[in-house]
């Protein structure tokens, strides 16, 4: 059997090596068009910023190491130009000789990858204007920034690119700017969690313009749509990446609702013993069985490997993703899976929110907070999505979700799960066993939650509501919410006949805490209707408009 494979990058090897493993005396070839192969695209923006000195860390299987350890020939600088599905044949293009020839497959497995989305921008295609993609791309920012020494630069986007390249810039000594046409930053994140990062960025003193596009780019300046002008050395465009399809298209391979290859769970095309894989298909959602663009290196190698595997009669099959995410920004951690607020609601959920703001250690040994966001069906009681904001061991929290959302989870599971503990790791009751435990309450034992945003359209409305601020007087005098008024919590038994037990009562701390022993209170007093606010009055604060 003689298998070929288009692409050499995390699918296409991940392919070929699972396809080896399981068959050695297949044929199996590689043809790549960049002279680059099988290198961590997610490592780039490091080696830009300098926290990886040798680009060859990142780049460390070439053509002779495969062909040595899997016995399969990889080919760079050859593009292949068409597909014939009915001759079973492939015409490929040597680029360094310009030779044209045919070559014939059994099985031919696509991983083309995706290409940077390039938008129509006067100026875009000047020498200071960069789309970080591939080592190459890597190698011409790196080499500009020490050939040029620009002071300051823009970058349109903040997806996972555009905030890693923030960081490595600035750790450069570069003045950046961000730019992001979207009212939030982060398409990741829901609009209270992006506020929450952006208030935290702020005080970092970056530059983050919302609602804006760069219509026009030059020698040293940006301008933006509402004319503003920005003073710009180099520009990085983190615009997001398309699927390479051309190729595809031209076979009749079917295209899917996300403009990537169609492939059912075996990787399969509509074409037989044609596959596809990596950055150019589409995947679907765990959770909502529907496509789903997710271009990630992890998703990349997890499909390369099932291609590989079923080309060669294994029976893995790929079980659908959680567009589970995580970046790394100066000194802090953002991670989310699952669906967002808003595709659940799309989606005709019911859903129950809580904000949790718990350390990820004890304060001794200088632990620091994270903002976890949980969004629950209150249907089945199933974990929907989590979003996290912190510090450390944000990822060791995020990845306990994910198993959670994958295995169906209810709420009340959360706190009997036997998660490790010690003092240098976590703290006694983990923040995955508190939100399971405010999810519970919320959904199971009658105590509300009403969100920042709920409580604020309610004080907007001039809804009748009482809203109690359980904090010490000096904290309620430094800020609180609006129209709320001061009952610190060790006077709240005394003062309760104060409030209306046939209103609805608002009742809010810092962080939550508090709050909901004071709900307890209320609602053991006869109170019919009490909240309590979630995330406190640090996340009410934290994810407002500045």
């Amino acid at each position: 059997m003689r298998i070929l494979v288009i692409g050499a990058v995390a699918a296409g090897t991940s392919a070929a090596a699972k396809a080896r493993r399981n068959d050695d005396n297949a044929e199996i070839v590689i043809y790549e068009r960049d002279k680059d192969i099988s290198y961590s695209g997610c490592g780039l923006p490091y080696y830009i910023g300098g926290e990886i000195e040798d680009i060859g860390e990142l780049t460390p299987r070439d053509p002779i190491f495969f062909k040595k350890k899997y016995n399969v020939d990889v080919f760079t600088g050859y593009e292949v130009l068409n597909i014939n599905p009915d001759l079973k044949q492939i015409t490929v293009k040597n680029l360094h000789t310009k030779e044209v020839f045919i070559d014939n497959y059994d099985k031919l497995i696509i991983a083309t990858g995706a290409k940077p989305f390039i938008p129509n921008i006067e100026g875009v295609d000047k020498e200071n204007v960069f789309f970080l993609r591939n080592v190459q791309s890597a190698r011409n920012i790196r080499n500009y920034i020490e050939r040029k020494k620009p002071k300051d630069a823009v970058i349109a986007g903040t997806g996972f690119i555009g905030f890693e390249m923030l960081e490595n810039l600035m750790a450069d000594g570069i003045n950046v700017t961000i730019v992001e046409m979207q009212n939030k930053i982060t398409p990741n994140l829901d609009e209270d969690m992006a506020l929450f990062l952006e208030n935290a960025l702020l005080k970092k003193k970056i530059n983050i313009i919302k609602n804006s596009t760069i219509t026009k780019i030059d020698d040293e300046t940006v301008t933006l749509n509402d004319n503003t002008v920005l003073k710009s050395d180099m520009v990085i465009m983190a615009t997001g990446v398309r699927p390479n399809t051309e190729l595809v298209r031209e076979a009749g391979i079917e295209i899917g609702v996300t403009k990537a290859i169609k492939v059912n769970n075996k990787m399969q095309t509509n074409i037989t013993d044609i596959y596809a894989c990596g950055d150019c298909i589409e995947t679907f959602s765990t959770i909502t069985g529907k496509p789903v663009y997710r271009p990630l290196g992890s998703t990349a190698n997890k499909t390369g490997r099932i291609a590989g595997d079923v080309v060669t009669g294994g029976a893995l099959e790929y079980k659908g993703n959680l567009s589970t995410g995580i970046f790394k920004l100066f000194d802090m951690s953002i991670a989310s899976t699952g669906l967002s607020e808003k595709e659940a609601l799309e989606e005709g959920y019911e859903i129950q929110i809580c904000h949790n703001i718990k350390p990820d250690k004890p304060s001794y040994f200088h632990g620091k907070e994270m903002v976890i966001k949980a969004i629950a069906d209150k249907k089945t009681q199933k974990i929907l999505g989590v979003q996290i904001v912190g510090y450390e061991g944000v990822d060791k929290r995020i990845d306990v979700f994910v198993t959670l959302i994958t295995y169906g989870a209810k709420v009340d599971e959360l706190f009997h799960l036997d998660l490790a503990y010690a003092p240098p790791f976590s703290t006694t009751k983990d923040p995955v066993h508190y939100t399971g435990m405010i999810l519970d309450n919320a959904l199971n034992h009658n105590r509300k939650i009403i969100t920042s945003e709920e409580l604020t359209k309610l004080v907007e409305k001039d809804e009748k509501i009482q809203i109690v601020d359980t904090r010490v007087s000096k904290q309620y005098d430094e800020a609180h919410v609006d129209n709320s008024e001061n009952i610190p919590h060790s006077k709240l038994r005394k003062s309760m006949e104060t409030l209306d037990r046939d209103c609805a009562v608002v009742t809010y701390c810092n962080k939550g805490v508090t709050g909901n022993a004071t709900q307890n209170i209320l609602i053991n007093h006869g109170f019919k209707e009490v909240y309590n606010l979630s995330g406190g009055h640090k996340f009410y604060k934290e994810s407002k408009s500045k």
